[in-house]
């Protein structure tokens, strides 16, 4: 009878170390990353190097982890015009590593026009000595979102899960092109997040919408309507909200005569109206394949011309631009990651403002239950229009501010593409 229940135990203590760190867990975190010191804005040429006077509204630093089958990735939205700068992205994930486990991560900016430049680094001519409250608020930005993303990892639960969508007329629009029908990705998705007992814990929203609803002569941060959306979303359901922007190159917000406050309230009111049409379920098979790559492309600008260069440093500020060029030196070199939530939720996080038909094409020949497309995210190489909009020209379409070759934003998304099919077992590796 002892061996009976000695083995009994066993077996169950067996059955619990192969079921350990195989379920569905998700956590939420946040932090302010808002400056703290005067220092160049991010966003508008016309700016040039003028200094911020103040504060509209805080930035945050809004981190989910999931975890599923035993790996996780954070999720982290940033009220930043772009992720952080390669260097910055490099030490944040080797601290998120080493203090939580995490390998996989999607970094990215909302792409707000009101936050500080991130580009300025510590050498003679590219920020030292002129730009010194910037190279120290790098510090404190890194600090805030790995303390937001090890803050939501040391939440992780169990948790159940919906995703969902809606096309959602009325709130961007086009602003490149004059070719009708014009292109729009009107959709509006959500990841719905609830505990055990059916308690929102946190709410992804995804939409397309450059947040430029605030003028280039206001100097104080602000995170635009994003920061509205998130705070209304929590106020109505009283969970963490994660705001992703989507392939917003060509994409405004189509606001009207509402402030930057309405919109993204009303925004976040069809959010929560779509959250709470879903019905979270458990995670049966809870998995994560994760792949992330950087390709290269040639320039279609020449940064070594002095000419070029002298240009850009007119347009922008002459400390800025270099940091550009050592950035493109060995080409344009985009990172693509791609994750497989769950065996049929997809996303595709691109370093760059893509065009909306990018997204709409990639979701269209994904074939999975929802494709989530998170632009400014893991870096920032400027505009990727497509094909027919750089034969069409225009701002965001030239290569003034899309410096990679022609067709680039195709071969990122055919890339994308490739590899979901790898995860899902349809193209062998």
């Amino acid at each position: 009878m002892r061996i009976t229940r000695w083995l009994a135990e066993l077996l169950l203590a067996l059955w619990a170390v192969c079921a350990w760190g195989q379920g569905f867990e998700v956590g939420a975190g946040r932090r302010d990353i808002t400056p703290r010191e005067p220092m160049p804005m991010w966003g508008y040429g016309d700016r040039h190097d003028a200094l911020s006077v103040g504060v509209l509204d805080p930035l945050y630093a809004d981190a989910l982890v999931i975890e599923a089958g035993g790996k996780k990735i954070a999720i982290v939205g940033l009220d930043l015009g772009r992720a952080p700068a390669e260097a910055s992205l490099q030490r944040i994930r080797q601290r998120i590593k080493e203090q939580a486990g995490i390998e996989n991560s999607i970094i990215a900016g909302s792409h707000t026009h009101h936050g500080p430049v991130l580009e300025l680094t510590n050498e003679e001519g590219k920020g030292k000595g002129r730009f010194d409250a910037a190279l120290r608020y790098y510090g404190q930005m890194e600090d805030g979102i790995v303390a937001a993303i090890v803050e939501a990892n040391s939440r992780l639960a169990p948790a159940r899960m919906a995703v969902g969508s809606v096309q959602l007329e009325g709130f961007n629009r086009n602003r490149h092109t004059k070719i009708e029908p014009k292109p729009s990705d009107r959709e509006l998705a959500v990841m719905r997040f609830d505990d055990a007992a059916g308690k929102p814990v946190a709410i992804l929203v995804n939409f397309a919408a450059h947040p430029t609803m605030l003028p280039s002569s206001t100097l104080q941060f602000s995170a635009d309507y994003v920061g509205a959306l998130k705070a209304e979303v929590t106020k109505q359901t009283g969970a963490a909200a994660i705001f992703m922007q989507g392939a917003a190159g060509d994409q405004s917000a189509n606001g009207g005569d509402k402030s930057y406050q309405a919109f993204g309230q009303a925004l976040a009111r069809e959010a929560v109206k779509l959250a709470q049409s879903l019905s979270p379920q458990e995670v049966a098979h809870p998995s994560l394949d994760c792949r992330e790559e950087r390709l290269r492309f040639s320039a279609r600008t020449d940064f070594a011309n002095p000419v070029v260069k002298a240009m850009y440093q007119k347009a922008f500020f002459p400390e800025l631009v270099p940091n550009y060029i050592d950035e493109y030196a060995d080409g344009i070199r985009p990172r693509l990651t791609v994750a497989l939530l769950n065996g049929d939720i997809a996303l595709v996080g691109v370093s760059g403002e893509f065009f909306s038909n990018h997204a709409i094409r990639l979701k269209q020949r994904a074939r999975v239950k929802q494709l989530f497309f998170f632009g400014y995210a893991n870096g920032y190489h400027q505009y990727f229009p497509t094909i027919e909009a750089v034969a069409e020209g225009g701002y965001g379409a030239d290569n003034a501010v899309s410096p990679a070759a022609v067709g680039a934003g195709e071969v990122v998304m055919d890339t994308a593409l490739i590899r979901l099919y790898q995860m899902m077992g349809r193209i062998k590796n």
